[in-house]
């Protein structure tokens, strides 16, 4: 009796055992998919077409194919030397696979010295469990800039490659996540709330894209001033007289 006993208590004891492996490793899962993520993804950005309006196009790729729940955002940290029209971007809501968020207003008509740079936050749209390859189109503009007194008449522009950040409802704990980063950012584009993202750190090269936008030669201020005002007066001069020759001007 006692021999069945011990049979039972030790049957119990090595189910219980095997129990406890299996729930760790379901609870481990979303966390073990998204670090695959992690390791597999890469972001490549590139420019298209010429001229001071552009666009930026950055091609995510991501492994494994099946992606379960993981979100994902693309932070662009632009300089001040381009900029993004917010109405633009709301007109192409219907026709794109993303949402975006600004962390600022965007002046439209100030110059690149008179700015500063911005941050936008893209929330891509990803169609089915298979879509291991992202692709967002972003239309830039470049800003007008200062002229140059050193002879230069083009000046450039860097834009890096955006931070890919990854997230899942089911993974809340980020202990085996060392060679990542866990940064705060607006869990959704109606940025009501913050969320904990997990940031890849190693992209694909290029890590960055180069405008190249025309500048004026700050040495002919003088003589195009002066010779405007040259014309100016010469201009005034001929039309005053002409002005008296034909008696234009009636007396009262």
């Amino acid at each position: 009796m006692y021999f069945k006993l011990f049979r039972v208590i030790s049957v119990l004891v090595y189910l219980s055992a095997c129990h406890c492996p299996v729930a760790k490793g379901e609870n481990e899962h979303p966390c073990g998919l998204l670090k695959q993520s992690l390791e597999s993804a890469s972001v490549l950005v590139e420019l298209s077409r010429k001229g001071f309006h552009r666009e930026l196009i950055t091609t995510v790729k991501l492994r494994p194919d099946e992606l379960g729940d993981v979100t994902f955002l693309l932070v662009y940290r632009f300089p001040r030397g381009v900029y993004v029209d917010p109405y633009q971007l709301a007109s192409l809501i219907d026709q794109s696979n993303w949402q975006i968020l600004l962390n600022s207003a965007i002046d439209l008509e100030a110059p690149a010295h008179k700015t500063s740079g911005f941050v936008a936050y893209v929330y891509p749209f990803y169609c089915g469990p298979t879509a291991s390859v992202l692709k967002i189109k972003i239309p830039v503009h470049g800003r007008y800039h200062k002229p140059s007194f050193v002879g230069e008449i083009f000046t450039t522009v860097d834009i890096n490659a955006p931070e890919l950040l990854l997230r899942t409802e089911k993974c809340t704990h980020f202990k085996n996540f060392e060679r990542h980063s866990v940064i705060e950012a607006p869990c959704t584009v109606s940025n009501s709330s913050t969320c904990s993202w997990v940031k890849i750190q190693h992209q694909q090269e290029p890590g960055s894209v180069s405008f190249e936008f025309p500048v004026g030669d700050g040495s002919l201020v003088t003589p195009v001033c002066g010779g405007t005002l040259l014309v100016t007066m010469i201009c005034c001069v001929v039309l005053s007289r002409y002005m008296w020759k034909h008696r234009i001007i009636q007396t009262t």
